[in-house]
């Protein structure tokens, strides 16, 4: 009967995306074999709720990449790793993945969804690396393939949504240790990072209890709720950072995005923090308070940085 449900969901899932958009490009699998750190398991994935405009799939253990390549590329070749959120239980696919990387695609810049695996125990030796594991292999084989996608190696940012906006601020802050020994913190490291409505620390009041218990666990010890605060990793090679959230944000503070900016504040990186007045959290590329659009103040952001032209 569970075998039937997951089936069901998935149909329905995908009565959605295809009456929507016609013609996503094919995922690929992250990795090319085994998948380091993972435990057999079964395929347990699901869609929350089938009947959702917005899909959101949970318990992944297999994950994904999708290539979306631009009509006219822009002559900076410059390309981007897409993280959804979803507070570590999964991931808004379309929303804050596939919706998105069309965005870039409009800029000339080539766009990579990664599906990221959901913390667990039943599918990994250690569930609060996976995630991290997984960013840090998307990063490293699109740097890996740039000949074929036609990118500039240089020129390859991350951006994440809330817990993916965690993901991304920790890929950008970690990358001196990767998870993976094949790959060395050059291959890992994003060129510049853009972070919307994030999740940053695991240690102030601010916290969004739900990512830090998804990822960490219900008592994590203190050295990992450090570790894992991305305002306390911040370097001199912490990349160039652009950040939006809402003040009115009641899931994810502003007070997550401000901290993450003071750091790199004080370390004299570039940055740029735009805060609403209003939006509230989860509403991927239209804030539907304002007709104003981050996406546009992202490109001239990146434009203004030099990373597209």
């Amino acid at each position: 009967m569970k075998f039937k449900k997951n089936l069901l969901s998935w149909f329905g899932w995908l009565a959605v995306v295809t009456s929507t958009h016609a013609a996503e490009p094919p995922a690929q699998p992250l990795y090319s074999g085994d998948i380091p750190g993972a435990i057999a398991a079964p395929d347990e994935e699901t869609v929350r709720d089938s009947k959702d405009p917005w899909p959101f799939l949970m318990n992944t253990s297999r994950p994904t990449i999708t290539a979306y390549r631009p009509t006219k590329q822009d002559p900076k070749r410059a390309a981007v790793v897409i993280l959804p959120g979803g507070g570590y239980r999964g991931t808004s696919v379309l929303k804050e993945g596939y919706d998105v990387a069309r965005a870039f695609n409009e800029m000339g810049v080539t766009a990579f969804v990664v599906k990221y695996r959901t913390p667990s125990d039943k599918h990994m030796a250690d569930k609060r690396v996976g995630p991290l594991q997984d960013a840090q292999q998307a990063l490293a084989t699109v740097r890996r393939d740039a000949a074929k996608w036609q990118i500039d190696p240089k020129r390859i940012g991350l951006i994440g949504f809330s817990a993916g906006g965690h993901l991304a601020a920790t890929t950008g802050t970690m990358f001196h240790s990767p998870v993976l020994a094949q790959w060395s913190s050059a291959d890992v490291r994003p060129d510049f990072l853009m972070l919307i409505y994030p999740v940053i620390t695991f240690t102030e009041s601010t916290v969004h209890w739900d990512s830090r218990r998804q990822l960490l666990g219900n008592a994590p010890s203190i050295e990992d709720r450090k570790k894992f605060s991305a305002e306390l990793a911040v370097t001199d090679e912490t990349p160039p950072t652009f950040l939006i959230h809402a003040a009115d944000d009641q899931t994810v503070p502003v007070a997550n995005s401000i901290l993450f900016f003071q750091a790199l504040q004080a370390r004299k990186i570039p940055a740029q923090l735009m805060i609403y007045p209003a939006g509230g959290h989860g509403y991927g590329l239209n804030n539907a308070t304002t007709g104003d659009r981050w996406i546009e103040r992202c490109r001239q952001w990146l434009q203004s940085q030099g990373w597209i032209s």
